[in-house]
């Protein structure tokens, strides 16, 4: 199949009213404007042709913050109707405003026609979804989420603003629960799938590992093309017992992959090896990315820019001229301390791969200041246990733990250790301890503000 023919041209242009009336079933309760440039949930941040929905969360209901967001944007999407009509301003009545949001979504990604590509995993969602979306648009007009607004609310807010000049759309999906990839399909219908890898993460709201890969899998119900992690036997099981008809797209290193990563080099920063696509294809790639498992995200990215056609020259040029996303493993020289920041979030796997990058570019010291992985449920304890025996069998000379679960790995962990309760704690230790030479890993998950510890004018 050629996967590139089904990029087409688009008739869409701004919001209009016919497009929210058709995708949620509302009333106009009173009219001003037609059309608009996109949608808000925020009355901060709200544009004068924008539309409000006033969505109502557990914590939070949008209605309370109407009167702001009418000041500044054009109009309204709300669940109950208006007193009294306000002078200039649209307002539509739908019986509820989430599952309008996400209506309109999977209207607007209908309408459009154009290729999806769904990204899920465990770990390395959002940079592997920033390195496919950097290989497509050096051919392509590409969409992506904004940021890692991954979720029920976030990647409908992301695909709504589709233009009509969007070739491709590339999401990144999160799930926290079960169901929620099943969820996100049925707004998002991705034609093309990636699976990055299964591992314990967000373990709080499953049962246990398998429930993890069995919610990851639910991606394969909507996609005629998955592209999988072939080193990663617990998701290749998965997809093998789930009977996928479609077409599977293996990448990897150790084990047989259509597209794998050969004479790896890895360096203080970036890494080289030669990428090899179907038989007798390679070429040299140079990433600016850190670690063995930035490795599988450019691996994972090379195979849908083979997918959709992107020369060979291309994609080496997206792969080495791509940044590292912010908060996560960013390598810099602090006051003569070589300091490893990841500091988006953390689960155990993640936290083992930045761990071993500490100890791989070692020269003097080795100071692991390590912050509470959360969500993880009734697991929480025992992988931060585990984690302190595991790190005692490493070259690290200093772990400072952060956060009472993290305190659980100190009590397992055999060299020297400071137990601080939050981050600001964990900054004033930091500032005593390290000296010049010294290697510093600072990661937690995001609930912990472990970039606290490393901020300017520490």
């Amino acid at each position: 199949m050629n996967h590139a023919s089904v990029i087409h041209e688009k008739n869409t242009d701004m919001l209009t009213i016919d497009d929210i009336i058709a995708a949620t079933g509302g009333k106009v309760t009173w009219s001003n404007s037609d059309a608009f440039t996109g949608v808000s949930i925020d009355s901060r941040t709200i544009k004068g042709k924008e539309i409000f929905i006033a969505i109502k969360g557990k914590n939070f209901d949008g209605h309370d913050f109407l009167h702001e967001a009418l000041k500044r944007g054009s109009g309204a999407i709300v669940s109950f109707p208006q007193a009294e009509p306000i002078k200039g301003k649209t307002i539509i009545q739908v019986r509820d405003t989430l599952k309008a949001l996400q209506d309109i979504a999977h209207h607007m990604r209908l309408k459009s026609g154009i290729p999806v590509v769904g990204i899920t995993g465990s770990n390395g969602k959002t940079t592997t979804k920033e390195l496919i979306a950097s290989i497509l648009s050096t051919r392509y007009r590409v969409l992506k989420n904004i940021g890692n607004l991954n979720n029920h609310i976030g990647l409908p807010l992301s695909l709504i603003r589709i233009s009509d000049s969007d070739e491709i759309i590339v999401l990144e999906m999160g799930a926290s629960a079960p169901g929620e990839i099943k969820e996100l399909c049925e707004i998002a219908k991705p034609n093309y799938g990636v699976l990055t890898n299964i591992s314990h993460a967000h373990l709080e709201g499953f049962q246990d590992i398998e429930t993890v890969r069995k919610t990851k899998l639910e991606l394969l119900g909507s996609v005629l093309v998955a592209m999988v992690n072939a080193d990663d036997s617990f998701l290749m099981e998965g997809i093998f017992a789930s009977r996928f008809k479609g077409e599977v797209i293996r990448y990897g290193i150790k084990n047989d992959a259509e597209i794998h990563a050969t004479d790896i080099k890895l360096y203080e920063k970036g890494s080289t090896f030669l990428l090899h696509i179907d038989e007798g294809k390679s070429i040299e790639v140079h990433p600016k990315l850190s670690g063995m498992f930035n490795i599988y995200n450019v691996l994972a990215a090379a195979s849908v820019g083979h997918l959709f056609e992107i020369d060979l020259e291309y994609i080496k040029n997206a792969i080495d001229s791509f940044k590292a996303v912010s908060m996560r493993l960013e390598i810099r020289e602090q006051d003569g301390i070589r300091v490893i920041s990841d500091v988006y979030n953390a689960n155990p796997a993640s936290m083992e791969e930045a761990i071993k990058e500490i100890v791989r570019l070692k020269k003097g010291r080795a100071i692991a200041v390590l912050g509470d992985m959360h969500e993880l449920g009734s697991y929480g304890e025992e992988a931060h246990k585990r984690l302190g025996r595991w790190m005692s069998e490493l070259p690290i000379d200093i772990f400072i733990a952060v956060g009472p679960l993290m305190s659980l790995a100190a009590s397992e962990f055999s060299g020297s250790v400071y137990i601080v309760q939050n981050a600001l704690e964990a900054r004033e230790l930091f500032k005593g301890i390290c000296k010049t030479g010294d290697t510093v890993l600072v990661k937690g998950s995001r609930g912990i503000g472990m970039e606290k510890v490393i901020a300017d004018g520490s």
